[in-house]
């Protein structure tokens, strides 16, 4: 594939975030070198969503707004419309970082190869201020050294950085619309059993943790389902999933116990 004209569907669910939508609309658009499909699914909002993405007016922006089932149901949507040779995933409150779309074509071209890539991420808070510099710094770690025996122990792979072939996409299947929280993780391990991503150490995109973030509410039900989706790929093997529910554990009380400091 030649570099002149990559091209990428980025593909937005999208439900009531008109307050972090600037940021989101501008880290997207603004990403130069790339020829770009944007497809947000939006869900029915209520906030002024609606109205400002129709005030974008923007030909690269495809935007629908109807009732869905859920976010991996939204997702799914977007996919089967993308037409891009790359999709990235990126959700309405989180930001892709300067530059990225192009270091991941690159990258791509580079590795004619491979079919899935993974790159780092920040974390931010509502404000967009860097938070839980420790916990990019252990993920990027694991990353670094990553196997897919240790992504059945505990996913460190994060989805706003992730990219993929068009025909990767369609080869592995849609996501899981009964999963809540894992829909992503239930992917990289279907992904993962096909082929090793190809990571790569930049950072590409910033995820937002906030009050209504669905990641930060409610952690015992996400790394339940977390425990339930690894459950699918370890199969019979006791010994993994009795590894498996030790790091479920050691996890929701590592995030009981940093709630307790504020952190």
């Amino acid at each position: 594939m030649s570099l002149q004209s990559p091209q990428f569907s980025i593909i937005t669910p999208s439900l009531n975030q008109a307050a972090f939508l600037p940021a989101l609309s501008a880290s997207v658009l603004g990403q130069q070198g790339v020829s770009l499909q944007w497809i947000v699914i939006d869900g029915g909002s209520t906030d002024g969503s609606i109205e400002y993405f129709h005030q974008l007016d923007d030909a690269r922006v495809r935007f629908t707004s109807e009732p869905d089932t859920g976010q991996s149901n939204a997702l799914n949507k977007g996919i089967a419309r993308a037409s891009g040779d790359f999709i990235g995933w990126l959700n309405s409150d989180d930001v892709y970082a300067p530059g990225a779309l192009a270091s991941v074509a690159q990258a791509f071209d580079a590795n004619p190869d491979k079919r899935w890539l993974v790159g780092r991420c920040n974390i931010i808070d509502a404000r967009g201020a860097g938070i839980r510099k420790w916990l990019t710094a252990y993920k990027n770690h694991r990353l670094d050294n990553y196997r897919y025996d240790r992504l059945l122990m505990e996913n460190t792979i994060s989805q706003p950085a992730v990219f993929f072939r068009r025909s990767f996409a369609q080869s592995v299947g849609p996501l899981d619309e009964g999963l809540h929280f894992t829909m992503d993780y239930d992917l990289w391990l279907r992904m993962g059993k096909v082929q090793a991503p190809l990571i790569l150490r930049q950072t590409l995109a910033s995820f937002r943790v906030h009050g209504s973030s669905k990641t930060g509410r409610d952690k015992r039900r996400q790394f339940e389902e977390d425990f339930r989706v690894a459950c699918r790929y370890i199969g019979a093997r006791r010994w993994l999933r009795f590894r498996k529910r030790l790091q479920v554990e050691k996890i929701v009380w590592a995030y009981r116990i940093l709630r307790l400091f504020g952190k």
